[in-house]
């Protein structure tokens, strides 16, 4: 495998090659990639995740790329609170019968929402000839269906959306206060702002001053507040003024909650980007994994869950 990865890189573009070096060079990058097919593999073993139809709601977009990480997520949540919790995971296109068995055997009692009931939904809240730009974002960016499939379903309550890159190490209580009387918005704090756009251009679109640092690792948010012809004229606004980015759903996320009340989760509590080969954990609520981090991620953190 190690002289595939090897013969592979010379044929990457030069950008992917620095990517590489980032994580600390070409033995590094194979070991944390050997590290994320042994959590792959490991998250069919983990015990299984209880969904109750009358607990906190956690949504989740999710698929066959992503499914060991939304599995070790919800474990890590389930292992560090008392609290009884609902999971619904969206489907984020990948879905098949295999993977929708899997899912059920290892979160008994999970709400899963299928692509014919998100397409039925968007028929309905988000017709296309009236939303073109969006519908076609779903097709080429698929962070946008966090707000798109997710906030058409029961457009009139609040949702807690949760990225599957995490891990919690205690009990998020501020998180779960939210979460039993929601109201206003909450969400993390990015260690760098990471929104893709300028920010001048994204507080002349929602004319409120932008929020700073917002991170959706964690974003709840009341879905009746979204407005989705803001949404649909920010999103092509930003992207013809400048170009499309990566980071367009949290650019979109912190337009909409710009000038709203918000509760912000503690940055020393819920960290995104932790530093360092090992963390230090005490005090510490909840890991968000990106960018760098993914290599502590998949070398060592989820290993503490099994």
């Amino acid at each position: 495998m190690l002289q595939k990865l090897i013969n592979h890189v010379y044929r990457y573009p030069k950008s992917n090659w620095k990517n590489i070096q980032r994580f600390g060079g070409l033995y590094s990058y194979y070991k944390m990639l050997k590290g994320k097919k042994e959590m792959i593999r490991s998250s069919h073993f983990l015990p299984e995740i209880i969904s109750y139809p009358n607990g906190l709601p956690i949504y989740f977009l999710t698929g066959k790329n992503y499914l060991y990480q939304t599995l070790f997520c919800a474990h890590s949540l389930v292992k560090n609170s008392q609290q009884k919790f609902r999971f619904i995971l969206i489907d984020d296109g990948s879905f098949d019968e295999y993977l929708i068995n899997e899912i059920k055997q290892q979160m008994p009692n999970v709400e899963l929402i299928l692509n014919d009931e998100i397409e039925l939904n968007l028929y309905k809240v988000l017709p296309k000839a009236k939303y073109p730009y969006l519908h076609y974002k779903r097709k080429v960016y698929p962070h946008i269906k966090k707000l798109t499939d997710i906030h058409t379903l029961s457009p009139d309550t609040y949702k807690l959306v949760l990225d599957s890159d995490m891990l919690f190490w205690s009990n998020p209580t501020e998180m779960i206060t939210w979460l039993q009387d929601p109201k206003d918005c909450t969400y993390m704090l990015d260690t760098v702002e990471s929104y893709g756009f300028d920010k001048q251009l994204m507080k002349s679109l929602c004319g409120q001053d932008i929020p700073t640092l917002l991170n959706v690792g964690i974003f709840g948010i009341d879905s009746n507040i979204i407005n989705w012809d803001d949404l649909e004229i920010w999103s092509k606004t930003l992207e013809e003024k400048q170009s499309p980015s990566y980071f367009l759903e949290q650019a979109l996320s912190a337009m909409l909650v710009a000038g709203k009340n918000h509760i912000v989760l503690n940055k020393a509590e819920y960290v995104v980007n932790p530093e360092g080969s090992n963390p230090n954990l005490n005090e510490v609520k909840l890991h968000h994994y990106v960018d760098i981090s993914k290599k502590y991620y998949f070398n060592t953190a989820w290993k503490r869950f099994i």
